[in-house]
């Protein structure tokens, strides 16, 4: 029997249909997606579920890519004009000069737009190879601080420059990998090499601090200061819980910063609140983020002045504790103390801060 990715499906050919293109300008796709590929485990006894190239994208519009010009690993996104205008254009404006230089500044950078030969309406954007920003999960409380550290002033910088970015919700907040994982890791199988023949090697986040940057402007939009607060109709993006965005209020116009806030305190609430003991110093500002009156939300310049407040007393012990899954059972979570122990008395020894900060 044929194993089922022996054929590329519908949203796989448009990438092997464009390699001859994409190499041309210096990208080199995997064996999969050239045109001359045939399954390797075909005619062999090698079993397919080991073998790199049985394995399919993760996301359809999403590709990995060698640069052949100095073989860095880069990300290619097929980006739609007329159903995404102006991705392209919020993308480049923070990549240009002078924003691109700002040390704030940790908007996805698009290195490149490629013009689809055979499709006027398709460009693919060039970017950045990144990681979500939660895989592999944060080990202590300092690291996850850091994190709310840096994607607050993300945020912060987009408003400063008058864009709201409109989906900043868990899958559009990603990591630079390279600290962390300095040899990468393959794109579908994240936990293993590059080359698939065995685990990926990492260090943690305190061991190798990463920055934190914010993808997908697809929904994003620039305004004119003058022009007052902007009312724009809701858009739903990945996070559809936005109380303004429910039952009536979807026909009604809104200001989309006060929204970018809801998104920002919800993920905290569901992906650290929720999900880990001890983030209790956290719930005081993230539930006047998600309130249920937009008008009542901090802005991100009161977000970060509360956070600086509540982050500054927290003690190098508070740092340095271990995340605790409110779901682990008594006996998991002894073994992972455990662990956590021997792996701090390392970090105390070489005197590897409590906020792993790049």
């Amino acid at each position: 029997m044929a194993h089922p990715n022996s054929a590329l499906s519908d949203s796989e050919t448009y990438w092997r249909d464009s390699q001859a293109w994409l190499k041309e300008r210096g990208y080199l796709l995997r064996p999969r997606y050239r045109a001359d590929w045939k399954p390797s485990w075909e005619t062999t006894s090698k079993d397919p579920y080991h073998c790199e190239d049985s394995l399919t994208l993760r996301r359809s519009t999403i590709i990995d890519a060698t640069r052949t010009s100095d073989g860095t690993v880069v990300a290619l996104k097929k980006v739609s004009k007329s159903t995404h205008p102006h991705e392209a254009e919020i993308g480049q404006f923070f990549s240009n000069e002078p924003l691109r230089s700002d040390p704030q500044n940790r908007c996805i950078a698009i290195h490149a737009v490629l013009q689809d030969p055979m499709d006027q309406d398709l460009i693919v954007l060039v970017m950045p190879f990144l990681r979500i920003y939660n895989d592999p999960r944060f080990d202590t409380v300092g690291e996850a601080v850091e994190f709310f550290r840096q994607i607050f002033l993300a945020l912060q910088f987009m408003h400063h420059n008058h864009v709201a970015h409109r989906d900043c919700m868990t899958l559009n907040i990603m990591m630079d990998p390279l600290p962390m994982y300095p040899h990468l890791y393959h794109p579908v199988r994240v936990e293993r090499n590059r080359q698939f023949t065995g685990n990926a090697k990492r260090y943690t986040r305190t061991q190798r601090p990463t920055k934190y940057y914010l993808v997908d402007f697809g929904l994003s939009r620039k305004y004119n200061p003058d022009d007052g607060p902007p009312e724009e109709l809701p858009i739903l993006g990945g996070d559809k819980s936005v109380p303004e965005f429910q039952g009536e209020g979807y026909n009604v116009a809104s200001d989309p910063f006060p929204t970018d806030i809801y998104y920002l305190g919800n993920m905290i609430r569901k992906d650290f609140l929720r999900k880990y003991h001890g983030f209790e110093f956290m719930s005081e500002l993230v539930s006047d983020m998600v309130h249920k009156e937009p008008v009542k939300r901090p802005t991100l310049d009161q977000v970060i002045s509360r956070f600086d407040d509540i982050r500054l007393p927290l003690s190098t012990r508070k740092l340095r504790s271990e995340l605790v899954r409110k779901q682990d059972d008594l006996l998991l979570r002894f073994f992972k103390r455990i662990r956590h122990i021997y792996r701090t008395v390392g970090y105390v020894a070489r005197r590897l801060p409590p906020l792993p900060t790049p």
